[in-house]
């Protein structure tokens, strides 16, 4: 269980890379890092300094207390990082992880081999044993997605249950999809969907920003690409050269690269009269701020910021999900309770302080609910070559102080398994993100293990 106990989490952190040693023939786990000035999974996603207007969101939302709130967000950025670490150890056993309960208390890791659950457990994670894992799951999705039309809109792996799900819109979809990708029965679980998922950009009128050929959308988040500034947005939303107005009508920028289908991003380059700040617009105008990129777990709260509907918080149900709207299919794609509505399209997710991605589509309202999708950020950055405008970033070694080298570098996109080297070790990564200055390898072990 991990109620509270930031602290206990890390030290159970310890003792569970020790654990791990003997997970896995052939996988070498080194000592942990001794590293004084290290910091926790909450303080490297500052989890405590969320702002009121995110924390607001969440108690109205998720039925929460602002205390249950705070606590929540510092559960889950530790279960994150054990979950993470736990990925690596484990290998082709591991089956998904995911956080339950108002305050996140919870994290659950599954596996494939009974002997792991010693080793899950000593993290003070709860263990699940099933007979899949998420790599032969996510490799049998694809096989669906090749072959998916729009009668089988959505396809996800639900980690709970160990099963690959289809959603069909049409009685006998789902059966004549997994007959026609030749994926064994006994892995899809088919459900009936009334929902048809699509993107949110048919509403004109009163947003953000507003594209020269008719229609809105919402800003993601703000980036800059060297002395140019702009924001991430999603790709249904304008084709390259597609100009754009801000909230106010004036002259914006333009689309400098877009991909829809397959994947659902974009980015605008503003003029010079547009400033990128490191902020989400929050409830009554209120800035909120963006202090990184990291990726949270299946069950983790987040909160998106649109310009039709405002500020709405739910929780992330899947990850790499793909989704069939008429326009055609996309994948990578995160599926969560958050409601959204058409010109929300392009608006941002956030979990905490950490930005997780772009409003895709999805399908119902913020009167009734719905389930929407959204586009995660880091590939989006990584795809153009962006950085991130985050607020709090330490501001590194001072002048004449050494600089420890080797592969490690702020403003890279990481994806977890990668490697890299820094002050003469070798690191790999836990948690995708975007560096920064002051997430140097020694510094947040929630994001980089010792090789």
């Amino acid at each position: 269980m991990l109620r509270r106990h930031a602290r206990a989490a890390c030290t159970a952190l310890v003792a569970a890379g020790m654990a791990l040693a003997g997970l896995q023939a052939g996988t070498a786990t080194a000592a942990p890092d001794r590293n004084p000035t290290a910091k926790t999974a909450a303080q490297t996603l500052a989890a405590t300094a969320a702002q009121p207007e995110l924390l607001s969101a969440m108690q109205r939302d998720l039925g929460l207390t602002r205390p249950q709130a705070l606590t929540r967000l510092a559960n889950e950025a530790e279960a994150g990082a054990t979950a993470a670490r736990l990925r690596q150890g484990l290998g082709a056993a591991f089956a998904g992880a995911w956080v339950d309960g108002a305050e996140s208390g919870t994290l659950t890791v599954a596996t494939t081999r009974a002997a792991d659950a010693a080793a899950i457990r000593a993290t003070g994670a709860d263990a699940r044993l099933v007979p899949h894992g998420l790599t032969a799951l996510e490799r049998a999705k694809r096989a669906l997605d090749r072959a998916a039309t729009a009668e089988a809109p959505v396809r996800y792996v639900d980690v709970r249950a160990n099963v690959l799900v289809v959603e069909e819109a049409r009685a006998g979809a789902g059966a004549r999809l997994v007959a026609a990708a030749g994926v064994p029965r006994e892995l899809v679980r088919v459900v009936r969907t009334a929902e048809a998922p699509r993107p949110l950009y048919d509403i004109r009128g009163g947003d953000a920003y507003y594209m020269g050929g008719g229609g809105r959308c919402s800003v993601g988040f703000a980036v800059t690409r060297g002395t140019t500034q702009g924001f991430a947005t999603a790709g249904h939303c304008g084709r390259a050269g597609t100009t754009t107005s801000g909230f106010n009508q004036v002259a914006q920028g333009s689309f400098q690269g877009s991909i829809f289908p397959g994947n659902d991003m974009a980015w605008v380059a503003a003029n010079t009269n547009w400033t990128a700040t490191p902020y989400v617009k929050g409830s009554g105008g209120a800035n909120v701020q963006v202090t990184g990129s990291v990726l949270q777990p299946v069950g983790a709260s987040v909160c998106r910021s649109g310009s039709t509907t405002g500020w709405h918080c739910g929780t992330i149900q899947q990850h790499n999900t793909s989704v069939t709207y008429p326009e055609g299919t996309i994948s990578g794609v995160t599926r969560t309770t958050v409601c959204a509505e058409p010109g929300d399209s392009g608006g941002s997710y956030i979990s905490g302080s950490q930005a997780q991605g772009v409003t895709s589509g999805g399908s119902g309202n913020c009167s009734s609910g719905g389930t929407t999708f959204f586009q995660p950020l880091n590939p989006l950055l990584q795809n153009y070559g962006l950085t991130l405008r985050i607020t709090g970033s330490d501001p590194g070694p001072g002048p004449g102080e050494p600089q420890p080298g080797g592969t490690w570098a702020a403003g890279k996109v990481y994806a977890a398994g990668a490697t890299v080297t820094y002050g003469g070790a070798t690191y790999r990564c836990l948690q995708g993100h975007q560096a920064q200055t002051g997430w140097e390898p020694p510094n947040v072990p929630a994001l980089w293990q010792r090789a």
